[in-house]
């Protein structure tokens, strides 16, 4: 029986193409879905987010007991768990987007906008770039170097250097995916990132953490 992936559905994605990236990847139950039961009963989580923090937490908070659904799924029921963009972002404790607004808090750190150090280093560090895993990375059976698709503004700054699974240059480092326990967060997006995307979602729907 195929494994049921829960995409989480709150009006802030582009679902469509990470849908077809999961499938393309070899998912065969992907849901698209605001569901709380579904969410319970998934076998995966994953959250995609495009746009603002602001905008993307207010609209994940506002689904009733979605949010309490997929906290129950992951954390108790140990459920892998995938952010994307904005997705990975909402994983922190505060975004600092348009004043401060609360994330999920499952992985301490706050989102800040990508300083510029150099004149020319242009804000939002948009187009390919490496991601290069760090020494101490807990997910590395998900996470390989490579080359990613980045389309980003602000950045995660976790608060526990172990928390973060690998980074990127763009005037200085940039965390390019977080991990801890049964969560991963990517800051690019592996719909858009071709053959190393789609590698990037065959582990994950393989990971057993």
């Amino acid at each position: 029986m195929a494994e049921v992936l829960a995409l989480i559905d709150y009006g802030a994605g582009n679902l469509h193409s990470v849908a077809n990236a999961l499938k393309a990847a070899g998912a065969q139950g992907v849901k698209v879905t605001s569901d709380p039961d579904v969410v319970r009963a998934a076998d995966r989580i994953v959250l995609p987010g495009v746009g603002s923090f602001r905008a993307c937490a207010k609209g994940l908070k506002a689904i009733p007991h979605l949010v309490e659904s997929m906290t129950e799924r992951v954390h108790v029921g140990g459920a892998p768990f995938l952010g994307i963009c904005v997705g990975m972002q909402l994983l922190s404790t505060r975004g600092l987007e348009h004043g401060s607004t609360p994330g999920l808090d499952w992985i301490g750190g706050e989102v800040r906008t990508i300083e510029r150090t150099d004149p020319a280093i242009k804000v939002p560090h948009m187009g390919w770039n490496d991601v290069a895993p760090t020494p101490h990375a807990r997910g590395h059976e998900v996470i390989e170097p490579g080359e990613a698709y980045f389309l980003h503004s602000y950045q995660f700054v976790a608060e526990d250097p172990h928390d973060v699974e690998a980074m990127t240059d763009h005037g200085g480092g940039i965390v390019a995916a977080v991990a801890r326990d049964n969560m991963i967060g990517v800051q690019f997006h592996p719909e858009k990132s071709q053959a190393y995307g789609l590698a990037l979602l065959a582990r994950f729907l393989e990971w057993k953490p």
